[in-house]
């Protein structure tokens, strides 16, 4: 039976946990210190999902018998998640940077229109878009075009042609029916 090593399980919890968390924060900076965290808890929980240490997984080498050979898929599932973990620690460097460079500080601000939704939810506003949606789920029109008995309305004056006219202008191809 393979024994796990608790105390390794532990710490790769506490570091995905204390990743997490610090990734939620507004300060570019403290999501730096929360990818690496994370990034070390990821290749922490691989080696210790990979099971306990053998002989270098090479087939002709003295140890012959495959049972003693540490298997190579954690190995190099770290490997791809150091890999990961510097490229991602390089942007967020790269922008924590720039935001000091512009702003002054780190923190990463709201967005505009994050906030009009919140502005809007908090006094219960409907939305236009969402109001026209609704409304049209009130009738029991079918959003297929190919269930439509309807022709197609010509063109405004100045307006986008339909799609079918559109195709039926092009050189070289026949009018559909």
């Amino acid at each position: 039976m393979n024994d796990i090593n608790l105390t390794l399980v532990v710490v790769s919890a506490a570091l995905l946990g204390c990743g997490v968390y610090l990734l939620l924060e507004r300060s570019l900076s403290r999501v730096l210190v929360g990818l690496v965290m994370m990034g070390n808890g990821v290749s922490l929980a691989f080696l210790v999902a990979g099971g306990p240490a053998g002989s270098a997984p090479i087939i002709g080498s003295e140890s012959g018998d495959a049972s003693e050979m540490a298997d190579p898929l954690p190995q190099a599932m770290v490997l791809t998640a150091i890999v990961i973990t510097l490229a991602t620690t390089a942007f967020v460097l790269a922008m924590a940077y720039r935001s000091w460079q512009l702003n002054g500080h780190d923190d990463v601000q709201d967005d505009v229109e994050d906030a009009a939704i919140r502005r809007m939810a908090a006094t219960d506003v409907t939305s236009e878009a969402y109001g026209a949606a609704s409304d049209d789920e009130d009738t029991d029109v079918s959003d297929d075009p190919r269930e439509s008995d309807e022709t197609p309305a010509a063109p405004e004056p100045g307006g986008a042609a339909p799609l079918a006219t559109a195709l039926d202008a092009v050189p070289g191809t026949e009018p559909r029916p």
